[in-house]
């Protein structure tokens, strides 16, 4: 049986699989006797890239098929630092799963940083290494080249993160309409929102500082981003007609 690396954000893991995507995804949304659920994003990594990372021959050894002959579900090779040591160019699709275990493959996009619009805001939800939600005037990829490439006191070595949808509040955060946003502490939201617009200084407005640990996948804007400093690389998510059409499993489950 092939041998699958996969990057998982939460928590943030390096492991090995002799299960493909899909049956990865399933396994850690519903676990192998289907007592478990939850929400899951990972990575899949490709392992020529990251050899010289990972002891090959104990992997072998570990990654290896039970006794009645069924796949080996996970190995753990790495639950420190892991996003920081991979090089970008090893990170193959991303997968979105939902708590019942419907999958969403996620390719890379091309993403055309000269269309970024700076006369709004943007929320984030970050993901790895570290998870606040924030409030921002930084398109993505300024958002991304400021908090790794040294300029801030806060700085990280690489960044997950993904958009959220803010609808009217982009514009006008006081009185712009909040109908269909399900963010809970509205308020403190259009506070955060409003600050960034009336102080021209400050870049950046922590929203919410512990994430709950589930995405609401109907917020997502445009996409996934990782990377660091020039370096990043996009993933692209379907608008809510496209993904009924391209996968209507998983447009129902969320």
């Amino acid at each position: 049986m092939a041998i699958y690396i996969y990057l998982t954000s939460a928590p943030e893991a390096l492991v090995a699989s002799m299960l493909p995507p899909e049956g990865f995804g399933m396994y850690l949304s519903t676990g192998t006797k289907k007592l478990n659920k939850g929400q899951s994003i990972f990575f899949e990594v490709d392992l020529g890239k990251i050899e010289y990372l990972i002891d090959l021959e104990g992997l072998n050894k570990r990654c290896v098929a039970k006794e009645d002959g069924s796949p080996k579900s996970s190995v753990y090779l790495s639950v420190y630092k892991v996003l920081e040591i991979l090089p970008l160019d090893s990170l193959k699709s991303l997968y979105l799963t939902t708590d019942n275990g419907h999958i969403l493959e996620l390719k890379k996009s091309t993403y055309d940083k000269s269309k970024e619009v700076f006369d709004a805001l943007w929320l984030y939800q970050e993901l790895c290494p570290v998870t606040p939600m924030v409030a921002s005037g930084l398109p993505p990829s300024v958002f991304l080249k400021r908090l790794t490439d040294g300029s801030t006191p806060i700085v990280l070595p690489k960044l997950f993160f993904v958009d959220l949808k803010l609808g009217e509040l982009a514009t006008d955060p006081l009185r712009g309409s909040a109908e269909d946003l399900p963010y809970t502490n509205l308020g403190h939201l259009r506070d955060c929102l409003e600050i960034l617009r009336g102080e021209y200084e400050k870049h950046m407005k922590t929203v919410q500082r512990i994430f709950s640990g589930l995405l609401l996948y109907r917020t997502i804007k445009s996409g996934f981003y990782v990377g660091a400093k020039d370096e990043m690389i996009f993933y692209r998510y379907p608008t809510m007609k496209e993904l009924e059409d391209l996968n209507y499993e998983f447009f129902r489950a969320i």
